[in-house]
């Protein structure tokens, strides 16, 4: 298997869809019966599926936290940092993800092989938003401390703020929830990684499910950065694709406080649903568009920056039977008990699995290449994905690395099977219903190729 040390600077593949359907059974906490019936595009939509109604809440306080091992007494083998959101407009994805991190780095330093016979250190600083230098400054600190990899940003457009300074020394970044399409082709030497695929690949099924669902004439209210033009981007191609019209698609920008006019300018053309396109801005825009505006907010449509638990936040009944997608496939009941381990106040498990997936890949690159610099884990970040033989935890890995057999990392989120671009090839989307008390549910999981 060749190693990966390719730069980037002159990807410029396109990118296609081969989509395929995996049914994904609705939990028991379904209780409420909708108006309508929820369906999705070419997928096989349970019985259940046609209720809303669930407490996603209180299934999660029912998980049992599952303690971690104890971890072993040894040096430090290879060390690493986290950029991931603890204040701005994705706090709410923060502690999943850091939660994420530490489950791996819990469960590395508990094995037997560990990291070339020694520990994982972590070390955790704030990403913000776009609207400040938080992350710049933690990079420039995390550099300092001499990581040889860092998990994150969780937004599209604070990674661009500082993969310049990472990449450029050398420094492996891998991304749990960047979904821009810009990454794709952006000149970073190689060290750009992300275990969430492009929103090539949530635009289409965001589309497919809305018209899908019967919209033919849909309205798109969108933040305007890397995330959320690309991603307007494909939903509209796929939207149009499918039969649809995007009759509005109005933009605002990080740190607007203000939405009238978006709302007024989609309500205008009478759309059948909306994609709100956003971050924690959704807690004004929704108030307006529903509770002002009169909006049926059973036809607002949620994406993986603003599928969030919103029960402490509207009124009840606000969401109820809306839809959103978030990459990466629902979190079982025992993948949630270990992060309830890491943290008991978790109720949100968005994008654990993929920063758990981050951390064992560029530990398991370490162990492939022998050494736990930077370069090294470049170079063996491909290998350890994909075309030897399946393996789909650390300590399993690692002793199939130390018997010379070349393997295949399988995630928690999926088989990801990095490309020469860093992108995973393959990635499951989950569909997911609001209830009465706001929050969200599973409808099912629709699995997708991104093919040349």
């Amino acid at each position: 298997m060749s190693v990966f040390a390719k730069a980037k600077a002159s990807r410029s593949k396109p990118l296609s869809i081969v989509a395929g359907v995996a049914a994904f059974s609705a939990t028991a906490l379904l209780l409420a019966s909708c108006a309508s019936t929820p369906s999705t595009d070419g997928g096989e939509t349970t019985a259940a599926a046609a209720l809303c109604g669930p407490d996603a809440a209180t299934a999660a306080a029912d998980i049992t936290p599952a303690t971690p091992e104890a971890v072993q007494s040894r040096d430090t083998k290879l060390k690493i940092g986290s950029i991931l959101p603890t204040t701005g407009s994705l706090a709410f994805l923060g502690p999943p993800e850091i939660a994420g991190v530490d489950l791996a780095v819990a469960e590395i330093n508990a094995s037997a092989p560990g990291v070339l016979g020694g520990n994982v250190e972590v070390i955790h600083r704030d990403s913000g938003d776009t609207t400040t230098d938080i992350a710049t400054q933690s990079a420039t600190d995390l550099l300092s401390q001499g990581v040889s990899g860092i998990v994150g940003a969780a937004s599209s457009g604070v990674s661009f703020t500082f993969i310049d300074q990472v990449t450029g020394a050398q420094v492996v970044q891998v991304s749990p929830a960047n979904t821009s399409p810009d990454f794709t082709t952006y000149a970073d030497g190689g060290y750009y990684f992300r275990t969430a695929p492009s929103d090539v690949l949530q635009g289409r099924v965001l589309g497919n499910l809305m018209v899908g669902d019967g919209a033919t004439n849909v309205g798109i209210i969108y933040l305007n950065d890397a995330y959320g033009s690309g991603l307007e981007e494909n939903v509209s191609t796929a939207i149009e694709n499918a039969g649809g019209t995007v009759v509005a698609s109005e933009a605002f920008n990080e740190g607007d406080s203000q939405f009238s006019s978006q709302i007024d300018a989609v309500l205008a053309e009478d759309p059948d649903a909306i994609a709100l396109i956003a971050f924690d801005q959704t807690k004004v825009i929704i108030p307006e568009l529903v509770g002002t505006k009169g909006f049926d907010g059973s036809k607002v449509y949620f994406v993986d920056g603003n599928l969030s638990n919103y029960a402490e936040d509207f009124d009840p009944g606000t969401l109820n039977c809306a839809k959103g997608t978030l990459p990466g496939v629902l979190a079982d009941d025992a993948f949630k008990a270990k992060m309830l381990g890491i943290n008991p106040d978790l109720n949100d498990f968005s994008y654990g699995a993929e920063s758990y997936d981050a951390v064992n890949l560029m530990a398991l690159a370490a162990v492939a290449g022998g050494a736990t610099d930077g370069p090294t884990i470049q170079k063996n970040m491909q290998a350890v994905s994909e075309g030897g033989t399946k393996c789909t935890s650390f300590a399993e890995c690692a002793d199939l690395l130390a018997s010379g057999t070349d393997i295949d990392y399988d995630g928690i989120s999926g088989p990801i099977t990095f490309d020469e671009n860093g992108d995973p090839t393959e990635a499951y989307i989950g569909i997911y219903q609001y209830g009465k008390d706001n929050t969200y549910a599973p409808l099912n999981v629709e699995f997708g190729s991104l093919a040349e």
